[in-house]
């Protein structure tokens, strides 16, 4: 079992930035592909980016690209979110996942485990 907890959301203007955190609880954190979704209001939830465990190569959502990136410490047990540019429509709650030793992991069926959510407010 892994417990993923994340932290640093909050509120902030459009065009400013903020960094989310996710703690992992596994000692086996460098075989997990992690990946970043996030839930708005009424809406399904959506990817926003991923990190390979193997390659470390890293992948976006189009709506994102450019503007957000991800980032891992395997010494930490720890994946990072380095959100920049945010706009209105980046308003939602942010959850990281992890999936054991996957390399296909840009949907939510692909992984293993999930976080609380941290929510992220960007006022216009």
């Amino acid at each position: 079992q892994v417990t993923l907890v994340e932290s640093g959301g909050g509120l902030v203007q459009a065009g400013g930035s903020l960094r989310l955190s996710c703690a992992a609880s596994t000692p086996t954190f460098s075989s997990y592909s992690m990946g970043w979704f996030r839930q708005a209001p009424g809406k399904e939830r959506e990817f926003v980016a991923r990190i390979l465990w193997n390659t470390g190569s890293t992948y976006y959502a189009d709506s994102v690209k450019g503007r957000f990136t991800i980032s891992r410490d395997n010494v930490k047990n720890a994946v990072y979110l380095q959100m920049n540019s945010l706009k209105a429509e980046d308003t939602a709650v942010y959850y990281c996942a992890a999936a054991y030793r996957k390399l296909l992991v840009t949907t939510t069926r692909a992984y293993d485990y999930w976080g609380q959510g941290t929510q992220v407010t960007v006022s216009s």
